[in-house]
Parts: C-alpha cells; structure tokens; sequence
C-alpha cells in the first residue's frame, strides 16, 4: 500500500470513529470546554490559562524539565504524541498548535472539521503579548490573559539591568548562534545587552566561526544550561582559543525552558542574564 492509500485509509477510519464516538468539534466559537494542546508552546499557555477541567491533554513536551517551565503541572494532565486517532478520540472543540507542529495531523484535523489554531514562535516580548492575549480569548479568558501580561509588564519594569555597555555572545553547540528575529536575541536586549550577532551581521540562527567570536572579544559568552556531553557538537568548546576567550570573558548560562517558548515565565531568563552581567 503506498502512503496515498494509507493516507486515504485513515482519513476513512477516523471518519468511522468521529460517527461510532460521536465528536463536539465544531467551528461555533463558543467558549471551548475540551481543550487539546499537541504542541510544548501552547500547552504552557493553555497551562497558565484554561480553567480547571477546560484543557483536556498537553502534549509530552510537557513534562520536559528542559523545553517546559510547567513540567509538573503538565504531569498531572493526560498526554498526547500529537497523532490525529489519539486527538480525535478526545473529541475536542478546539485543538492548539504551533505552525511546526506536524503537517499531516493539522490537514486531517481540519479535513475531519476539527477547530485547530496555530501558534507561530514568539520572537520578541511583543509577540508574547499578542499570543498571551488571543490564547485567553480562545478559552475564554480574556480578564487572565490581561493580568499575565500586566503582571509580565510590571515585572520587566522592575529588573535591575547592568549601567555598563555589555556585549553578549550566544554560543552553543556546532558554533551555532542567534541573531535578531529570535526570542533569545530580545532576552539579551530586555537584559540592557548587546548581542555581537547583530554587529556581525547575522539574523535568525545560524553558525558563528570561531575566529569570529574571537573577534569580536564579547564581555560575556552565553551558553545552554544543559551540560556538554562528550559528542563532537561540543568540540568547538574544546578548542584552545576558546579556551583563551573563556578565561577573558564571563561564561554565563541560563535555563534552556525559560526561552524554549515565549511565556511570562521569559522574563525569568532576563532576570537571570542581567543579573549574571551585574556581577
């Protein structure tokens, strides 16, 4: 069988399964009240969010310490692998997504009538607004959407950002770094930083060479939190002008889940970054 007709297959088994169990998926924009979330991003957001047994199922993201701030709030809610029989069984009325989350599972979903909403990546603390806000309005929370942005505001207003003028280095596996047009980059400017990504020329995230890094002699190399293993993705680290660098600079890392995802939890990782450049 080629993947045409499996694919077919499918879309007639779950059909079959949306008539023997019935479905309250509907496009009607009533407040939802079997919320499932396949993607880690929106299943923090429906976490802080939805109200008690509105949010139905998280995706396994979830319980990962390292891509989720929410890792035990999410262990205490059924999982999903975000696959299309397990979702359609759940009958829900609104399904939460990320534009990367799988292709074939949004398509089916939709072509089943399933309501599914897509969540691009944050990538600055303006998209974090706008995605706080349209989450509570897709459950219906609009009054809690607005306190966790006011409460983000406040606590953005209130962190002690170094008086001198830094510069900061994302470095992390491969040599791989970010630039403007990422949410890690807009933690190092919330931070009163300057990322030297930007002097060089780089957008989005892509590798930086070492003689480059060198260069540019950043005051602090950001790294990930997660400990280097022995594989060659950390070699670059291994190199003795790297070492060189290390010893001129501040080596600083913060936690990976607080910019995995945009939330109001990423102020956490402002907090962190401007506090280790104060010391």
């Amino acid at each position: 069988m080629n993947k045409r007709s499996k694919k077919k297959l499918l879309r007639g088994c779950l059909a079959a399964a949306l008539i023997l169990f019935g479905s309250s998926a509907t496009y009607a924009q009533a407040t939802p009240q079997r919320v499932v979330s396949i993607n880690v991003c929106t299943d923090q957001l429906a976490m802080l969010l939805a109200s008690e047994a509105q949010l139905r199922s998280v995706s396994f993201m979830a319980v990962d310490p390292f891509l989720s701030t929410m890792a035990d709030q999410a262990s205490r809610l059924p999982l999903n692998d975000a696959q299309v029989e397990e979702v359609i069984l759940m009958k829900p009325d609104l399904v939460l997504a990320s534009t990367f989350s799988s292709r074939t599972t949004v398509e089916l979903l939709h072509e089943l009538g399933v309501r599914v909403e897509e969540f691009e990546p944050a990538r600055d603390f303006e998209d974090i607004r706008l995605q706080i806000a349209r989450m509570g309005n897709l459950l219906g929370q609009p009054e809690r959407a607005q306190a966790e942005i006011e409460s983000m505001e406040a606590a953005l207003a209130e962190i002690d950002r170094p008086s001198s003028d830094l510069s900061v280095a994302l470095y992390y596996a491969n040599g791989y770094t970010s630039g403007p047009g990422t949410l890690i980059d807009a933690v190092v400017r919330q931070a009163g930083l300057k990322n030297i990504a930007e002097r060089a020329g780089v957008r989005g995230s892509t590798r930086m060479p070492l003689e480059m890094l060198i260069m540019e002699k950043p005051d602090i190399i950001l790294s990930s939190s997660r400990e280097r293993g022995p594989a060659l993705a950390f070699e670059n680290f291994e190199h003795p002008a790297m070492h060189a660098l290390e010893n001129q600079a501040r080596i600083v890392s913060i936690d990976d889940n607080l910019t995995v995802c945009g939330g109001p939890f990423t102020v956490k990782a402002v907090e962190q970054l401007a506090g280790a450049a104060r010391e």
